[in-house]
């Protein structure tokens, strides 16, 4: 049975560093034996459909290795299919749909959010700023914007997320995502 996941890539593009030109991207996961692959944004957001059962890590591995290979340096990737970004979104605890989505991020972990990693941060300190946590997902609320939060820096501080790799995309990303893990 085909499912159709998205890769989202950490860290690339970002002031000339660590280049992945997104037509290469598409080609690296065609190699990979997927189809359908699209890619949003320069951002690293890929959308592909694959025919394997392979759980989400090993599809990760597998990616990491092959851009590895092919750009010459190894980028994190989490690939989540397409019911999951679904579910994340639908449990989102912040009114989306009436936010511009720079105020709204979804930082998506390889593995659980525990709330005792983020049990010591003094929420009140940050208002009107907020997080919750979801499945794999903290929900970031940063009504002035993502440049301008202080809250932004403390959540995704290494101390927090040790042992997890962590990417973030606004609400606009994640809204666009779900759609193009679900055209097909």
């Amino acid at each position: 049975m085909a499912t159709t996941y998205a890769a989202l890539l950490r860290g690339i593009n970002v002031s000339g560093h660590r280049k992945v030109p997104m037509a290469e991207l598409r080609s690296v996961l065609e190699g990979l034996g997927h189809r359908n692959v699209r890619t949003y944004l320069q951002s690293g957001n890929a959308v592909f459909t694959t025919d394997t059962d392979a759980p989400e890590d090993e599809l990760n591995t597998a990616l990491e290795d092959a851009i590895e290979r092919h750009f010459g340096f190894r980028v994190d990737c989490l690939v989540r299919d397409g019911d999951y970004l679904a579910a994340v979104a639908e449990a989102c605890p912040f009114p989306a749909a009436e936010l511009e989505g720079k105020q709204l991020h979804a930082i998506y972990y390889s593995g659980p959010a525990e709330p005792e990693r983020f049990a010591a941060i003094d929420r009140e300190a940050y208002r009107p700023e907020e997080f919750a946590l979801g499945d794999r997902v903290l929900y970031l609320y940063v009504p002035d914007g993502l440049g301008r939060s202080k809250l932004a820096d403390v959540v995704t501080r290494p101390s927090l997320t040790k042992g997890l790799v962590a990417t973030a995309r606004n609400w606009n990303t994640v809204v666009k995502l779900i759609e193009m893990t679900h055209e097909d």
